[in-house]
């Protein structure tokens, strides 16, 4: 009974031993990371920190290569339970008769234990533990997973390592694309991958290569006419390198999935032609000396990444590993249209609202539109469309930094990430940094928002969600809510009409005219110093963002973004399929009337018209440019009660902006009516009748330059008058300077020091000005 007891546990404990001989993890080597597109077709690949090509092992292998193989190395594979006794005995007595190993009888089992024991000596003994673990690999996997892991682990020459990057560096293709010949080839490299490689020993591979082939067709696998046209086919000479599409996406995902075989949402087709554009516009640019671009297109519906080229393909001198996608980098104009529609949707402004466009002085800043020049006036949704500095600075102002800071966290605008008053007015003309990656995610988020809004007249929780770049992952945009997530979908709506109206590059003036012209809400943005050029479009569904530049923050003569980034913004959209425009929100949207000059909230004097406006637009001011005016019969000059009697004064409704605006405004507009002046015999009205155009601020600081002779510049005194042929006398410190009509300019070289300016019209109208000279 003892003895019974002793052998039972003894028995168990051998069970024991041999169900735990096996580690869990058969091979615990470093992997490829992999990068493959939506469609599984391989986009490049990263070489192990062994400094292996060795790709993570496949579900499946291809048919031709199971056929080979076990041809090959183990006709009776299928049959045996992880060794072959006869092929044993038969190598045992090759061996010893030859004194050297000149024949294995190792199955492909015990191949796959002996390749996970890498190292270890062969030896008597450790042919025995293969044997004993083989049978245990039998027991833990498929006949098929076996294969899988043999094909993924056998040595194919010098560092390639597995069937699928042996197929990729021989012969260019994935292994299920391989000929019987070319499947052949690879079949009988690990039986001696130090010896036979392609390109040298080409007679031993052939030999090897055609007795293979010979084996499957006396064997029934292949017909005669296969066989003999494989006998054909030539061997590989050189090796092949793998495909480098998306080069800085895999950078990218190996960060976080190194050795791992990752399925990316990018579409082949459409990234390999969005390379090459950029390869084409690199080419173009590098002769202004712009060596690097980047492109990003996603899908509106999904988020998910459609084509991603991080950088131009440049070289190694101009940071063409850096991925530019993810770089911060000067905004430029990219943020306007992010405050037009913030301002849109609190009640701040309306789509045609004037907004000033004149020299301006805030603390001591003073922005410029590109161009330099000044339309007194401007509606806000034009000032989008031109991207005028001023008027954008001047909403800032009115909006609030804080405000429209908070607006863009909510975005998820990472690098702009310092307190507000550190950016300043400036944040809206290229004071902070984002990158393209941000910068598209938010305009697809504002796309997917106007989207679902209009089929659901509700907003989803997490709408404003991040990219995706794996094709098996989902996102969840939460549950539907009432309450807008940013930005409702009136306000985005209107914007991207804005939008739409940006003038198209040189050659695309004309896209309007035509019933198949790309309807695209975009925006461009140029940094100061044109170091930056960026353009961001989108359809309803579609986001391509592009920046131009170059990744050393060297600025370049013409690098802008409608001259540079729109060309291949365009070209892009026009790889994507065709989209119609946003669907308008009614629901989110209300119809009233506006006054048809100054676009705010029509007032009984205004000349009206019906527009669709945001529901909070309804708080925004109404006009307070058109005046109720009097006239004499006339309708020449001004009256009162005082000059004119009551029954012969004319009463009639003018249009009337303030001096400075209106000074630039009727340059630019011919059928701007200044107002009449008043009759002499008249009390004229004490209203304001004119103001400085420079210096803007009561206080100021002026500095004085000099010329290329080392002259000192005199500082130009401007003031706009609302009555043309008005006089008006200049004095500096009470002393008279002298006096000017129609052009009110007064030059001022003075020594450096304070100076209280005065000018007064004929009139004894006054206005001053206290300035600081400073010409050192």
């Amino acid at each position: 009974m003892f003895h019974n007891k002793v052998k039972s546990i003894l028995m168990l404990f051998i069970l024991g031993v041999y169900y735990f001989c096996l580690p869990r993890t058969l091979f615990d080597t470093p992997y490829v990371t992999v990068l493959e597109s939506a469609e599984g077709e391989l986009l490049g690949a990263k070489i192990a920190r062994d400094g292996q090509w060795r790709f993570p092992e496949q579900d499946t292998i291809p048919e031709k290569f199971k056929h080979c193989i076990v041809n090959y190395e183990d006709q009776y594979f299928y049959h045996h339970l992880g060794f072959n006794p006869v092929a044993m005995v038969k190598a045992f007595m090759q061996n010893n008769k030859a004194k050297r190993i000149v024949r294995g009888g190792s199955t492909i089992t015990q191949q796959v234990i002996r390749l996970s024991r890498e190292h270890k000596r062969r030896t008597y003994f450790e042919k025995l533990v293969e044997l004993i673990l083989a049978t245990r690999l039998e027991l833990r996997y498929s006949k098929d997973k076996i294969l899988n892991l043999y094909s993924a682990h056998a040595p194919f020459g010098g560092n390639v390592v597995g069937l699928e990057m042996a197929s990729w560096r021989y012969f260019g293709v994935k292994p299920n694309q391989l000929s019987w010949a070319e499947t052949a080839t690879l079949t009988v490299l690990p039986n001696a991958p130090s010896l036979i490689y392609p390109g040298k020993n080409q007679s031993v591979l052939r030999k090897k290569r055609n007795g293979l082939l010979y084996k499957l067709y006396e064997r029934n696998i292949i017909d005669s006419l296969t066989y003999a046209l494989s006998l054909e086919e030539a061997l590989p000479q050189k090796p092949f390198n793998l495909p480098q599409i998306a080069p800085h996406l895999l950078s990218k995902v190996t960060q976080t999935n190194e050795g791992k075989r990752l399925q990316s949402t990018l579409k082949m087709e459409l990234q390999q032609r969005v390379n090459q554009l950029a390869s084409h516009y690199y080419l173009q640019y590098k002769q202004n000396e712009v060596y690097n671009l980047a492109v990003l297109v996603i899908d509106v519906k999904s988020r998910n990444v459609l084509a991603y080229v991080g950088n131009a393909p440049t070289d190694q001198w101009h940071q063409k590993d850096v991925d530019i996608i993810s770089a911060p980098r000067s905004t430029g104009s990219i943020l306007k249209p992010l405050l037009y529609a913030g301002m849109l949707n609190n009640g701040k402004i309306l789509p045609n609202t004037l907004v000033a466009d004149v020299p301006t002085q805030i603390a001591g800043y003073s922005p410029e539109n590109f161009n330099r020049t000044y339309d007194g006036a401007v509606p806000a949704h034009m000032a989008l469309s031109r991207s005028l500095n001023i008027p954008s600075v001047l909403m800032l102002q009115q909006y609030g930094i804080y405000k429209f800071y908070e607006e863009l966290q909510h975005f998820g605008l990472k690098n702009i990430n310092k307190h507000p008053n550190h950016y300043g007015l400036s944040l809206i003309l290229g004071g902070a940094e984002s990158n393209l990656w941000d910068l598209c995610k938010t305009y697809a988020n504002l796309s997917s928002t106007l989207n679902y809004y209009n089929t659901k007249e509700a907003y989803r929780a997490n709408e404003f969600s991040d990219l995706n770049i794996y094709a098996k992952t989902k996102l969840d945009f939460g549950s539907i809510k009432q309450q807008e997530p940013v930005l409702g979908a009136g306000s985005i709506w209107l914007t991207y009409n804005a939008m739409k109206e940006v003038n198209r590059p040189e050659g695309d003036e004309a896209w309007r005219f035509y019933d198949s012209a790309l309807e695209i809400a975009w925006k461009t943005g140029t940094s100061f110093g044109n170091r930056d050029a960026w353009a961001i479009g989108t359809t309803k569904d579609y986001v391509v963002g592009v920046w131009v530049g170059n990744a050393t923050g060297e600025g370049r003569p013409q690098l802008t973004g409608v001259g540079n980034a729109a060309p291949l913004l365009f070209d892009v959209f026009r790889l994507l399929p065709r989209s119609s425009w946003f669907v308008t929100p009614f629901g989110n949207l209300v119809e009233e009337d506006l006054c048809a000059i100054s676009g705010s909230l029509a007032q009984d004097n205004c000349p009206k018209i019906k527009a669709l406006i945001p529901v909070n637009g309804l708080r925004t001011k109404t006009c307070s440019y058109h005046q109720l005016i009097h006239l004499d019969q006339t309708e020449r000059y001004r009256v009162n009660s005082g000059c004119e009697p009551v029954d012969k004064i004319i009463n009639k409704v003018w249009f009337v902006l303030p001096p400075v605006m209106e000074w630039y405004y009727k340059s630019k507009h011919a059928d701007y009516q200044v107002l009449p002046p008043y009759r002499e015999d008249c009390i004229i009205s004490s209203s304001i009748s004119m103001d400085f155009i420079y210096p803007k601020d009561f206080d100021s600081k002026i500095y004085l330059t000099k010329d290329f002779s080392g002259e000192v510049q005199p500082f130009i005194l401007k003031v706009a008058h609302t009555q043309p042929k008005m006089k008006l006398f200049w004095y500096a410190n009470n002393e008279f300077l002298g006096s000017t009509q129609t052009f009110h300019e007064m030059p001022l070289k003075v020594k450096s020091g304070l100076y209280f300016i005065t000018v007064t019209d004929e009139a004894g109208y006054e206005i001053n000005r206290r300035i600081e000279i400073i010409n050192e």
